[in-house]
């Protein structure tokens, strides 16, 4: 079995028919399916290129999860990540659980502190609803253009996100993006490369955080998961055989990268299993 723990409806002209082809081409039984929620002033008006369709909330809103659900309920696990500041947020949220089956709070990719108050209001009500928190972590970095913003950054970096998780103890968080992965070395690429490369220097802050929080799993989805591993294969071997219990497969895209990365590591079956699907399973059982 192989779940996909990280992918968006539509995401880079991938209908519903492609996007089921595509699962099948790769072997993926199921998919967890998440929204990106947010201002219109909070992402850059490229990924229009990529996501033709949006909504008054961001550029993947909900209702193409809920689309997608009625039309293949068995493939796929339904995301939903209203923005934590809007006042009716947590409202909308249990509206979806109810109607919908929501299973995952995700994608959150919002140009705030991810400990803003709001924020932790939402995270413990995930945790009261036994929902999952996907979080996406980027740096700021000059774009070269002033408007609509000089950079895309969200999160606030890695230190709000360890405040959130070491805020919600109840509330089981996935790290995701260019401004988590690159903590996986010590050094000091992580606000000065989006793809840091090199070799891995001890005292990476994520390897810290995930000995030291047992609500901390991580996704090696999109470019920067696989980059991460990428960097030492050596050491994303042994980061993946201490951390077997708590990472996720997971594409962001529609390719065979990661699988092929997995495949070629000489990983344990056991270990593989948990990476490919009984991760995902104690964090959403089949019903």
């Amino acid at each position: 079995m192989i779940i996909d723990a990280h992918n968006h409806p539509e995401w880079h002209g991938y209908t519903i028919e492609k996007f089921i082809e595509n699962m099948d081409k790769n072997n993926i039984d199921i998919t967890w399916l998440l929204t990106w929620e947010s201002p219109l002033d909070e992402f850059s008006p490229e990924h229009f290129a990529s996501i033709p369709h949006f909504e008054k909330y961001g550029p993947i809103p909900f209702s193409k999860v809920v689309e997608y659900i009625k039309a293949k309920p068995d493939r796929f696990v339904p995301g939903y990540a209203p923005d934590p500041r809007r006042p009716e947020a947590i409202d909308l949220l249990q509206g979806a659980i109810n109607m919908y089956g929501v299973r995952v709070y995700g994608e959150l990719k919002l140009r705030m502190m991810y400990d803003n108050l709001d924020a932790i209001r939402m995270f413990r009500f995930c945790g009261k609803k036994q929902l999952s928190v996907v979080v996406h972590i980027d740096y700021e970095f000059e774009t070269g253009s002033r408007y609509p913003r000089p950079s895309w950054w969200y999160g606030g970096g890695i230190e709000a996100f360890e405040r959130a998780i070491a805020k919600c103890p109840e509330t089981n968080f996935i790290g995701h993006g260019p401004g988590f992965w690159a903590h996986i070395s010590g050094d000091d690429k992580f606000d000065k490369e989006v793809y840091p490369q090199g070799d891995i220097k001890e005292g990476g802050k994520i390897i810290e955080m995930l000995r030291k929080y047992p609500n901390l799993y991580c996704d090696i989805s999109a470019s920067s998961g696989l980059n991460a591993l990428k960097r030492n294969i050596d050491f994303g071997k042994k980061f993946l055989i201490e951390f077997q219990d708590r990472i996720l497969f997971a594409r962001d895209y529609f390719d065979s990268k990661h699988r092929e990365l997995l495949d070629s590591l000489g990983l344990p079956e056991e270990v593989l299993n948990k990476i490919y699907f009984k991760n995902a399973l104690k964090l959403v059982p089949l019903k």
